[in-house]
């Protein structure tokens, strides 16, 4: 089974070792699942959440595959890469969400990207803003892969003050070898 190449997915070390790109707002927050107007996860290892505010929030994290102890053979055979993330909103109040992961490769430069269109979430809906996974998988993306930026976020859509946005967590990239 391939390991999660991010650390901290989940809020434990609260945002240790995430790179807070955009702190708007309240800024960034780790808060208890459910948390208020919040829904259960589902998965009794998963505790905490990411929250984010009334202005745009966004983190990422690099990793280093070379460093992680991946070879620049089993990387140019291309194995395949999966990201998966969980969001969801609150039930008093709208959100989005955004995610855009790359390989990179030695110099930084793009050899493939994911970036859906932002979602919105509407506790209006039947959808509603319970937990949504997003996944996608990576392949075919030439040899050179040295590294991934996984960047992820968003905000409420009501612009009230405090953690009112998208909640995130159970982040995860693995290297499929």
């Amino acid at each position: 089974m391939a390991h999660n190449l991010l650390k901290n997915p989940n809020g434990e070390e609260e945002l240790e070792f995430w790179e807070l790109t955009e702190n708007g707002g309240s800024a960034w927050k780790v808060e208890e699942l459910p948390g208020d107007c919040g829904y259960d996860f589902g998965k009794a290892e998963v505790t905490k959440y990411f929250a984010t505010s009334f202005e745009l929030c966004l983190k990422k994290q690099e990793v280093d595959l070379l460093a992680d102890g991946y070879t620049a053979e089993v990387l140019d055979s291309q194995p395949t890469i999966t990201v998966e993330d969980w969001y969801c909103g609150r039930t008093d109040c709208g959100c989005t969400y955004e995610i855009t992961v790359c390989l990179l490769d030695e110099n930084q430069e793009v050899l493939q990207e994911f970036k859906p269109d932002p979602v919105t979430l509407d506790p209006d809906t039947e959808d509603g803003c319970s937990w949504k996974q997003v996944s996608h998988t990576f392949s075919e993306y030439g040899p050179g892969l040295r590294f991934i930026s996984f960047e992820h976020g968003g905000q409420d859509t009501n612009f009230w003050d405090g953690w009112f946005g998208v909640r995130i967590t159970g982040s995860s990239v693995t290297c499929n070898v």
